[in-house]
């Protein structure tokens, strides 16, 4: 085959992923490979770098071999990971281990995005109440990278803890692919507590009062950088998809690529969604409520590029799986309660994002439907009728409202209200404590039980999504559209309660399952051509299909009502709370 083509890698939580595009942005092939997870309590979550490289490099030949596409026809790279801390020695350049007490095992070097191991450190941070704050929604989640390291700082020998330096995994990505200490800028300012230089007078990017504060003053001492240094000092740092450098001699034998192979500047994984999301081409006539402007690279209603990315700041994109990630574009800085950010030039130079969130969307479904009574009832039913659980539900909600004739499904839970934070809430509430809330519970246990109880799950969802639109909204953002991708969009009734819950269309891109790991590669593009990533989502992105809020005022007068629920049970929950802990301030 002849022509240009880009491999994109992205790591997600228990897999990696790569695929193989040409140059009108159309996948050819794609290949995963699960990756280990260490677990040794019930906030440790720990990976190895040398397993995660591993099976890059698996899904990278594979994509090769299964396209017929010769190495020197593949021109860029493009990287995406999980917002995780990965490890190495200053030195030897090889694993560190993350796992106390005793930090021995080398085969432990990432601590996952997900392990809530740093609550302390975290904690600590936010009580210094320092401005960098103010950019990362007002408190730095334990999530970060930040509260991880100091956490390292207070457990590890101080032997060990001076032969480490830390990346964000995309950045060790692209270090492992060409042997340069470049960072992204996308992982330093959304996950390490960098400001970029100009921002609030910051010179350096990085806070030395802050670090002192932290009691991390060697990171000081050694101008940083063994968390990528000073920019134009002794660091660099690039905006998404910015030239890294070519892949080495090594890495290009691992991958199966040829040596010199542009790669591009990192970014984490909700942000290569983003690049593969909100591209999608709508026409402008089938958008409805005043966003007939939406259109994807400006040329019916704009003069240039620029205002086609200014259009984009009214796409919300929600990269859904395990969680959902949301993420919005701003010219200017937006500070939004609860909202990660505002990040400046995460994904575009000079543009600023904002990271909002549910901690579990895809796992909360999961959880409702797995530990339901009637769950393997339903589970053998579906399958005799050659169907997945979803599906299977769905239809027999469907069949509940024909015989009760129903007005519509919502109707049938109209006196049922869940709230979904089972895992705490990323956004806007930025409470880890908050916790799952159900009224409405009747003695049936039964499959219709479990197809209505799905199906408050489902509307919950929809609930909390309208709630960080509307959080968005009051801030200043003006968000009139959401753009989907994930395994979610495969469920039409959730895409139904989303769009009706919030009153605003859906759109979903063509590759609803690879948007993310097509954003990476359109990083190797921007490596490769030095075009800017808003036009290299203009030209490859493809058609996406929308789905409108319900047209039954019914349903949507209902929905508006329970979503007023909704928020007083958000309230209630966090005062029940407040009146407990208070008796043990009085003891």
């Amino acid at each position: 085959m002849s022509g240009d083509y880009y491999v994109g890698v992205d790591v997600g939580t228990g897999s990696a992923r790569a695929c193989i595009i040409d140059d009108k942005g159309e996948i050819l092939a794609i290949a995963s490979k699960p990756t280990q997870l260490f677990r040794a309590g019930p906030d440790i979550y720990e990976q190895s770098t040398e397993d995660i490289w591993s099976a890059i490099c698996e899904c990278t030949n594979k994509v090769i071999a299964e396209s017929s596409i010769s190495p020197e026809a593949v021109k860029g790279v493009g990287f995406d990971a999980t917002c995780s801390l990965a490890v190495l020695n200053k030195d030897t350049h090889g694993p560190m281990s993350v796992q106390g007490p005793d930090f021995t095992n080398t085969t432990h070097s990432v601590i996952l995005w997900a392990d809530h191991r740093a609550r302390d450190q975290a904690e600590r941070i936010n009580a210094t109440g320092h401005n960098l704050l103010r950019y990362v929604g007002g408190t730095m989640s334990l999530e970060m990278e930040m509260p991880k390291i100091l956490w390292l700082k207070e457990h590890m020998p101080a032997d060990l803890f001076a032969k480490c330096k830390f990346y964000d995994l995309p950045d060790y990505l692209t270090f492992q692919a060409t042997g340069n200490e470049a960072r992204s800028n996308c992982s330093l300012v959304c996950k390490m507590g960098f400001v970029p230089q100009g921002v609030d007078d910051s010179r350096e990017g990085w806070s030395r009062d802050f670090c002192k504060q932290l009691g991390l003053q060697q990171l000081c001492d050694e101008d940083f950088i063994s968390i990528g240094g000073i920019p134009g000092k002794n660091g660099r740092v690039l905006s998404a998809g910015e030239l890294v450098g070519g892949l080495t001699e090594k890495a290009a034998a691992q991958l199966g690529l040829k040596a010199g192979t542009p790669v591009g500047s990192g970014v984490i994984d909700a942000y290569a969604g983003w690049a593969g999301t909100v591209g999608a081409k709508v026409e402008p006539k089938d958008l409805v409520g005043g966003i007939q402007r939406l259109s994807i690279n400006g040329s019916e209603n704009s003069a240039s590029a620029s205002s086609g990315i200014d259009e984009a700041s009214h796409r919300l994109a929600a990269v859904a799986g395990t969680s959902t990630c949301h993420l919005a574009i701003s010219k200017d800085p937006v500070f939004v309660p609860g909202v990660w950010g505002p990040y400046k030039g995460a994904l575009i130079p000079d543009y600023w994002m904002a990271e909002g969130g549910q901690s579990a969307t895809g796992a909360l479904l999961h959880h409702i439907i797995t530990t339901h009574g009637a769950y393997k009832q339903a589970e053998e039913a579906a399958s005799k009728q050659g169907m997945g659980i979803f599906e299977f539900l769905n239809r027999r909600l469907e069949q509940i409202r024909q015989d009760t004739h129903a007005p519509s499904i919502a109707y049938l839970i109209r006196h049922t209200f869940l709230y979904p934070d089972y895992h705490g809430n990323r956004s806007p509430l930025a409470d880890p404590d908050m916790r799952g809330v159900i009224v409405g519970l009747g003695m049936d246990a039964d499959i219709d039980a479990l197809a209505t109880h799905y199906y408050a799950a489902l509307e919950a969802i929809g609930m909390q999504t309208r709630h960080i639109v509307d959080s968005l909204n009051a801030a200043g953002h003006k968000i009139t559209s959401i753009f989907m991708s994930g395994g979610q969009c495969k469920n039409p009734l959730l895409m139904h309660l989303l769009a009706s819950c919030t009153g605003l269309p859906v759109v979903m891109p063509e590759y609803i399952d690879a948007a993310v790991v097509l954003g990476a590669a359109f990083l190797g593009v921007q490596a490769a051509t030095k075009d800017d990533l808003w036009t290299v989502m203009a030209r490859m992105s493809k058609s996406g299909k929308i789905v409108h809020p319900s047209d039954d005022q019914r349903e949507m007068n209902l929905l508006n009502t329970k979503y007023k629920v909704f928020l007083d049970l958000a309230d209630s929950q966090r005062r029940y709370r407040s009146a407990v802990d208070a008796l043990d301030d009085q003891e």
